[in-house]
């Protein structure tokens, strides 16, 4: 990847059609170097360590290609332990989200972004609330939607998406889908939505396995920033859009 951040394969000012916006949330609204999925990651390793009795060393390995073949961790093993899935997700959720820092300039970005904004993440409601809360943007989201109001089938598969365009009635030719992983920004670009994928700093990290960096110069990747909140101003200024907060 030669390209200078952000670029795309479209002009910002065809955001000025886009009434709704959609996120992820981690890696997306924080950046990957806050590190806090890493202590999800650990939590994880721990659970599969203990469920069926192998080193974490193994478990870890185990639960990275769980991920990389079901969507997430707890889907694989779902489908491969039939584990509960409350109980792994209450406990991989328990973390400190003290890392997490108050981010006024996405906060004034997201706030002027016109129309509608959603979280769409394949975590749980309460991790994302204590995350958006820490980063000042609760107020700015009509909802959230998590991995148990997708009845357990996570991102990248189809059916979570088809189930978000039912339940707002959102046109996907006039959204835009926000993620840190390309894959999951397939069926958003195949339905029509406009796609952006955030990726680490160039300068201060790498992705934590190579299969994560794949796709970036894919066709359903119009856009890939490593300032989320740098390029929403910028589209913000593409559109005639003011980012201050009003009131």
């Amino acid at each position: 990847m030669l390209n200078t951040l952000p670029y795309g394969t479209t002009p910002l000012q065809d955001f000025a059609d886009i009434e709704t916006w959609i996120f992820d949330l981690d890696n997306t609204l924080y950046p990957r170097h806050v590190d806090l999925f890493k202590q999800i990651e650990a939590k994880m390793n721990a659970y599969v360590s203990r469920l069926l009795d192998i080193p974490e060393e193994e478990a870890t390995k185990l639960r990275k290609s769980y991920y990389r073949d079901h969507g997430t961790t707890m889907r694989g093993l779902m489908v491969e332990h039939h584990i509960k899935p409350d109980e792994f997700l209450e406990y991989v959720h328990d973390i400190d989200h003290s890392h997490v820092m108050h981010d006024a300039d996405l906060a004034q970005a997201i706030c002027a972004l016109p129309g509608k904004r959603y979280i769409f993440t394949n975590g749980t409601r309460d991790h994302a609330l204590k995350v958006a809360e820490r980063l000042g943007i609760t107020s700015y989201f009509e909802e959230i939607f998590d991995i148990v109001w997708a009845d357990l089938d996570p991102k990248p598969n189809r059916a979570p998406y088809e189930k978000l365009l039912q339940q707002t009635g959102l046109n996907p030719k006039r959204a835009a889908m926000f993620e840190d992983l390309a894959r999951n920004l397939k069926v958003p670009h195949d339905m029509g939505m406009k796609t952006v994928l955030i990726v680490p700093s160039r300068t201060r990290e790498v992705f934590h396995d190579s299969w994560e960096a794949q796709g970036e110069e894919a066709p359903h990747v119009q856009h890939v920033t490593d300032n989320l909140g740098g390029f929403l101003k910028d589209v913000l200024n593409a559109i005639g859009r003011s980012a201050d907060i009003e009131g």
